[in-house]
């Protein structure tokens, strides 16, 4: 059996003591995760412990996500997607367009 290879991983507190943490692994196709990914992609306010965003897609539940205690189920298309609409929910709950500063 392959192993899992690390594709991301980062992790950020950003200036108003926010968590910020990004983790995408590639692992074998199999027919209930065809994509080959592993992810967990998390928003966590300073002085919670819950993400108020988290994007993941653990067995048995797939590719979902979680927006301020609300789970839904998040269509899947490639990693730059990925990345793209969890940083449009980061923006619109913190209500920055400019987030992340660089």
């Amino acid at each position: 059996m392959a192993r899992a290879r690390l594709v991301l991983r980062e992790k950020v507190i950003d200036e108003e003591g926010n968590i910020v943490e990004l983790v995408i692994w590639e692992v074998p196709s199999t027919p209930e995760n065809p994509a080959g990914l592993r992810y967990r992609l998390a928003f966590v306010r300073q002085g919670e412990r819950a993400p108020a965003v988290l994007y993941d897609n653990h067995h048995p539940k797939g590719h979902h996500r979680h927006i301020e205690g609300v789970t839904e189920p998040y269509a899947f298309a490639d990693v730059d997607r990925l990345l793209l609409d969890f940083t449009a929910n980061v923006r619109r709950i913190r209500g920055d367009t400019t987030w992340p500063r660089p």
